[in-house]
């Protein structure tokens, strides 16, 4: 899953995205409104986390703009914490809202509310035949066995969870698994599908010619 955090706090804003990134998602940053505003509409994300006290264009714009064009979950995080704040932002188009500061454990089981909901999936757990996805704990069993994967491994794999009985295109898994700093002409896409299959079944991910992958 990839997730722009638009945060101006240098410190928090590293903090935050090595954290995302150590939970295996892509991260791409701002450290200001104008270039979340870009960012935010020119790729499409899974989630966004936004700030409100942002220079250059300030997040409440920022959300306004976001709406207006996009359907993307956007989780603000702020250390604005009256109940006119919070119920401006969620009214204005925000999907959650939550308060600085703020333990990372909660950060992470809000967006994977967050890109569960958006999906369409309430369910905590995702079944595939005998393949189970837990997203709370990141974890993947086959027949009740749990199976080793590496993080990107089972984002690729959740994201197909999540869209069950969809067709994933090429494009769609390179824009939502890897961020703007990988290199997404090389065959990583392909090793990951290799090493998924070899560990989850051959015919777990079925591969549509000349559109993508799907389970």
């Amino acid at each position: 899953m990839r997730v722009l955090v638009v945060e101006d706090e240098p410190e928090l804003l590293t903090v935050i995205s090595r954290a995302l990134r150590e939970e295996g998602y892509a991260v791409d940053s701002a450290a200001d409104g104008e270039e979340g505003l870009f960012r935010a509409t020119s790729w499409d994300y899974d989630a966004v986390v936004l700030d409100l006290m942002l220079p250059k264009i300030d997040g409440w714009q920022l959300l306004e703009t976001i709406r207006r064009e996009k359907k993307t979950p956007v989780l603000i995080l702020t250390a604005r914490d009256t109940v006119d704040d919070r119920v401006r932002g969620l009214d204005g188009g925000a999907d959650d809202y939550l308060v600085k500061p703020f333990e990372l454990a909660e950060l992470f089981a809000r967006l994977r509310a967050l890109i569960r909901r958006s999906a369409g999936q309430a369910a905590p757990t995702m079944e595939i035949g005998d393949v189970v996805v837990d997203p709370r704990s990141r974890t993947v069993t086959r027949a009740g066995q749990p199976v080793a994967l590496t993080a990107r491994e089972y984002a690729m794999v959740e994201m197909l969870a999540l869209h069950r009985g969809e067709v994933v295109t090429r494009t769609q898994m390179y824009d939502h698994l890897f961020d703007e700093n990988e290199d997404s002409l090389s065959n990583l896409l392909d090793v990951h599908v290799s090493n998924v299959r070899r560990k989850l079944g051959k015919d777990f991910i079925v591969t549509r010619r000349g559109l993508g992958y799907s389970v």
